[in-house]
This record gives C-alpha cells, structure tokens and sequence, in this order.
C-alpha cells in the first residue's frame, strides 16, 4: 500500500495543536450566560463579511494567485485583515494553496475530499503534517519582511481583534461578535474544501479535478463557490465568469479599481472561456479522474482494514495457543496425584 495512503502518527489530529480551535467553537456557547445585544450582532456580521472579503479577495486571489497588483501598503493590510481571520499565517495559507492546485485531487492533495468529508473540512489543519510555512513556494512572497513576520505572528491580530471587541461591546461582544462570526467564518470557507468538489455543476473540464460551481457557496464565501471556474483559470481575480454569477469579492476590488488601490486586474478571455468546456458525449476527464481518485483511497482504506484484522486474528490465534499451552503446564491436583 503507497505511503501517501496510510493512515500514520502524522494524520491524526493533534489535540495540544488543535486546542486553540477547539476553545473558538465553545466560546460562544457562554452567551447562554451574558446573553447578546443588536451590538454584538451588528459585529458578528460585518467581522464576517469584511473578514471573508480579506480571506478570498487578499489571502487567495492575491498572493496564492497573484490576480491583480497593489501597492506594498496595501498587501500589508490585506495580509493583515486576513490573519484576524483565525486562517493562520499569509505565507503558510498561500503555500499550501498552491500545492492544492498543483496537486488537486490527488494523493498529493493536502485536503481532497477523496480522502472524506472531515479530512477536507477540518482534519487536514488539526493533524500534525502540515504545521510548518514552505517558504520554497512562496519566495515571491517570501521577500518582504513585514509579511514574513505576519505569518510567524498571525497569532497576533486575530488575539487584538478579540480584544477591540471586547473593549467595543463587553464580554458578549467577545463571544457573539468575535467568537461566533469566527466559527461561522472558518467553516464557511472549509466548504471550498470539503463540498466544492463534491456538491454542485461543471462547466470546463479540468482534466484531473472535481471542482465545482455552486451558487450558494459562492453567496457565503463572496464568490469563492464559483470553484470550477477558479481551477479553469487560476490567474483570474473574477471566478463569477458572468454576470448572473455573484462574486461580491470581485465587486469590491473592481471598485478599489477605480480609487486607485488596486490595478491590473486578471479577467478570463474570451478564448479561456471557451477551452476545455464539457460537452454532451464527450467524457469529462475531471470528473473522471476524481471518481478513479476515490477509488483509490477506498480501495486502500479496504486494504488497511484487511490487513489490520489479520494481525488481529494472528494475535487472536496467538494468545489462544498460548492460553492453552499455560492450561497444559498446570495441571489440576487430582491428576497429579493418580500419576504419582
């Protein structure tokens, strides 16, 4: 059985690491106790949204794809929005990206779903193989010292976010306005990983992926959910290709556009938007190799499970043979009164 498939010391969760998000969800279960105001309300949604736009449009689009240019300043402040996110680091968010696309949805993919639903949703950040920054894919990144010390100290914003809303509205502001739009965020944006290849349609044929479009991801991530579009055309800072298709992230920097904050914004082009669309009859290649993808882990999950109760009934079969051979050497008493 590969390597890639066995279920080692290193992919399992690591509780001491994964502490810290465990105390995020059950924080804001105190607001049964503190109760919650239309101010720690009003927080939750706009920390939300303005968090999930720093996360799609700063964290993904820009410097894991590099879609559009800004000043240094302001990839500081993207970079800065987005660790308040509880997403980690900017440098070890983009490098684990990039090997997601460079691997999707193969045994080399960090958090395909072909390996279950919670490895791609949560799992694959609690387990001990991918806790270190691989600066050898992010050099481009790499070379500005503030970023570097964002991503070591990402720790950083996200605990002053939690105490400006502290100081804002009180302790319920902390666990409704802080806590709870931090749980709804994380797991808004794990979907991408765990349901965009699974739930949703395909229009480009990705040749070894099942990614996905899906409108109500998309509405929830500000047009993250627009999946299959985003591995169709990496480099694009639009993934909502039409107009009917939402994508608030692309809104927002379109108009940052015209202030002058951003620029240089990739679009798809015509011809992109034609190359590798899936037609009747023809075989959807990525949809394909997803499916055999899958099979693979299944097949090796089988395997491991074969094996395993094999080397139970050998241990089974041994303590047996053992027991019976211990019950052989004592003998009873009476017995060994007639022989004598």
């Amino acid at each position: 059985m590969p390597q890639t498939q066995e279920r080692t010391a290193e992919r399992r969760i690591d509780w001491g690491h994964s502490t810290p998000m465990l105390l995020i969800h059950l924080a804001p279960l105190l607001a049964i106790w503190t109760g919650a105001s239309w101010t720690d309300w009003t927080v939750c949604i706009a920390l939300y949204w303005s968090r999930m736009f720093f996360l799609t449009a700063g964290y993904h689009r820009y410097f894991a794809h590099r879609a559009y240019k800004t000043s240094r300043a302001m990839q500081f402040l993207l970079a800065l929005g987005g660790a308040t996110a509880g997403n980690k680091g900017v440098l070890w968010w983009s490098a684990n990206h990039r090997d997601h696309h460079t691997h999707s949805d193969t045994d080399k993919d960090i958090h395909s779903p072909t390996r279950g639903f919670w490895w791609a949703h949560i799992v694959w950040i609690l387990c001990g193989m991918h806790k270190e920054t691989k600066y050898d894919r992010v050099k481009d990144l790499a070379r500005y010292p503030e970023i570097r010390w964002l991503d070591r100290w990402w720790i950083v914003p996200i605990t002053a976010m939690a105490f400006f809303t502290l100081w804002l509205g009180g302790l319920s502001c902390l666990l409704i306005g802080f806590f709870l739009s931090t749980v709804v965020l994380l797991h808004s944006v794990f979907t991408i990983n765990s349901l965009a290849h699974v739930w949703g349609s395909r229009r480009f044929d990705t040749k070894r992926d099942g990614s996905r479009n899906n409108v109500l991801l998309a509405i929830t991530t500000m047009g993250e959910g627009w999946h299959n579009n985003h591995h169709h055309v990496q480099a694009s800072a639009r993934q909502g290709f039409y107009w009917w298709e939402i994508d608030c992230s692309w809104y927002v920097l379109k108009m940052m556009s015209w202030c002058g904050l951003v620029w240089d914004l990739v679009e798809p082009t015509k011809s992109q938007l034609e190359r590798d669309r899936i037609r009747p009859g023809v075989m959807d290649r990525g949809s394909e190799a997803y499916r055999q993808a899958r099979q693979r882990i299944r097949d090796a999950k089988r395997e491991a499970k074969r094996s395993w109760n094999k080397k139970k009934q050998r241990l089974s079969d041994a303590y047996a043979s053992a027991k019976e051979a211990a019950a052989d050497a004592v003998q009873p008493a009476d017995k060994i009164g007639t022989d004598l």
